[in-house]
Order: C-alpha cells, then structure tokens, then sequence
C-alpha cells in the first residue's frame, strides 16, 4: 500500500538526536522494504498468501504511525518491529488458517504419517531477486539460501510464534538481542530465553545434518533435476525411487498425507498412476525456496496448473518432494529456467 502523493515521511537513516534529518514521500520509502518484509512474513507465518496479507497491514500500520516515528531506530529497524508484530497479532487472533484438504480422486495408501503443517506454501524464487543482497548481521546463524529452504520454513512453523520471530531476527536477520527486544516489547534477557528454546526445538525438528545440495543452477543439480522430470513425467518409478534417499518423504500440502522411504513412496505413486492410466503429468520448470521446482498438471489439460512441485536435495540424490495441491499458486511462478530440465 503506497500513501497518496506528497505525503511525506522520514529519512531512512540512523538517528541522530531523535530528529528528523529529512523528509521524503513514503511511496518512495517503502519500494525499498516491501520484498524483505514480505519475506519475514513469509518465514513466520509458513504461507504466501498470509504473508501478502499481512504485509498490506504492515504498510498501512507504517502509514499511520509516521507521527510517532521519531528516529530511536532506523527505518529499517522499525518496520520489522512493526512486521513481526503484525504476525504475531495475526497468528494470536486469527490462529492457523487452514485451507481445505484436498480429496484424492483414488483411494490413496495409508500414509506414513499426518503432516502438522498444511498451510505451508512455496516461496517463488522471482520474489527473492528483490531482496536487497545484503549481509545478515554479526549475530546471523544460518546463511541466506539455508534460511528460507522449504524445510527450514517448516521447520519454523513448529515452534511457537514469538519462539520463531526470536530466531529469524537474531539468527536469520543478525539483530543483537538489545536491538531484537523492543521489536518483541520484552527485554533482552527474554529474548535470550526465546531464543535459547527455539534454537534447541528446531534442531530437534530438523534432524541430522545432510549433505550440501548441489549448486544452483549447476551441471549436478540440471542432471539431478532433469532425471527426475523424465522419470515423474513417464511414470517410471522404478528409476525415481533409484533417485531417492533412504529417508526420503512425499508431502502433499495442504492434503495431509505424507509418505516416507522409498517402498511408501514407490506405493503412492503407483497407484495415481494406475487411476491416471495413460494420462501422465506436464511439468514447467521454475524454482521455489532457492530449490528446484514444477509448476504441474495433466499434459493436454486445457485448464492453469494445478499446484507446484519443489525438490529438496542432499548430495546427489532426492530427499522431498513436495507437491503443493493448490491451483492458486502457479501464478505467482515464471516457467523462467527453461534450460533446467534440459
């Protein structure tokens, strides 16, 4: 949301006595900020969709609290206070909001097991190129490309929210624990216990440490990803599951059924495929997460894709696959990386 024309607003530089240094329009302000506070809204709150909204709540709350602005912080500082706070209000009032689970038009295998994360959506990799190339801050733990994984944002909506917002801003951001407490309206020394627990949770919810995934945009990562798209496309499972790792899952959000290993994969997948008959998947490269993705359909359907697909990869081989059942998310995609598959 952009203010009307003229309205002016502050400098984005640091304080300097609690003064306003300069005057500028807050429409020219904000283009600045809007990619990496959606981005924070993003990994809070595990859904796009929630993310736009709240981030529009963001802006508008910026807007009207201009006269109470007075430099004790950077602008920058500012609007994460105002963002995280504005997720946290959102996840408080109005809880998870849970799309509707999705029926298989076949009866499916019994799941491994059930997902605790249904609103989990993907994260185009377009949106992330307006993302200031900034460094994170001293305190930051966890490198760019790892902090917004899909699993790490999955990861993140298993802890409890100010446990996550605690995280993401000293360890993702790199804000000190002085400069993340006023954005939490608590003390540092809170703060630290916030991020004490969260850092032992998500550990525990990410398990063992993996090998590196292959570069992106690499020859390994092309070959890896290319293999995968034949195999899916054709229906050959037998060489999709040679492709897998021992502990590999299939996650299907917001259905949630999930199958781990190899044998409850290979079982899913045969039996869309016997229902499918000869109708086989069409799939568009794109990238999601910093990870390789498909936005999905049936080849020949006249109709937009039907969700999106995002691989996770570990050495050279396949540890998820995730397939977002959700027509409204392909839009947000550009089938951009045409030469990935090839």
């Amino acid at each position: 949301m952009m203010s009307p024309s003229g309205v002016t607003s502050y400098d984005t530089g640091e304080p300097q006595n609690g003064t306003v240094v300069a005057e500028i329009a807050f429409d020219e302000l904000i283009p600045a900020y809007r990619h990496e506070l959606l981005l924070h809204c993003y990994r809070l709150l595990g859904s796009l969709t929630d993310a736009e909204d709240v981030l529009q709540e963001t802006l508008l709350a910026a807007w009207r609290g201009l006269d109470g602005f007075q430099h004790r912080a950077s602008v920058r500082s500012w609007l994460y206070r105002i963002a995280t706070n504005r997720c946290l209000n959102a996840l408080r009032d109005r809880g998870r909001r849970i799309p509707p689970e999705p029926r298989p038009p076949f009866q499916p295998p019994e799941p491994s097991r059930h997902g605790d994360v249904p609103w989990l959506q993907p994260y185009p990799d377009t949106l992330l190129e307006h993302v200031p190339d900034a460094e994170p801050g001293p305190e930051a733990r966890y490198a760019t490309r790892e902090a917004i994984e899909l699993a790490f944002v999955a990861a993140l909506q298993r802890l409890p929210p100010r446990q996550a917002a605690a995280l993401v801003l000293c360890d993702v951001l790199g804000y000190p624990l002085g400069a993340a407490a006023p954005m939490l309206d608590t003390t540092p020394t809170a703060v630290k216990g916030l991020l004490q627990r969260a850092r032992t949770a998500l550990g525990r919810h990410r398990g063992d440490a993996r090998a590196e995934p292959p570069a992106p945009g690499s020859a390994q990562e092309r070959h890896l990803v290319h293999r995968f798209a034949e195999a899916f496309t054709t229906d050959d499972i037998d060489t999709l599951v040679t492709l897998l790792t021992d502990d590999a899952w299939l996650a299907m959000p917001p259905a949630p059924h999930e199958y781990h290993g190899a044998t409850a994969i290979a079982a899913f997948l045969r039996a869309s495929a016997a229902w499918r008959a000869d109708r086989r998947f069409e799939l568009r490269p794109t990238r999601a997460n910093g990870q390789p993705a498909f936005t999905w359909r049936l080849a020949g359907a006249v109709e937009p894709p039907a969700g999106v697909i995002v691989l996770t990869l570990t050495g050279d081989r396949l540890r998820g696959i995730t397939r977002f059942h959700d027509d409204r998310l392909p839009r947000h995609f550009e089938s951009s990386l045409a030469d990935q598959a090839s």
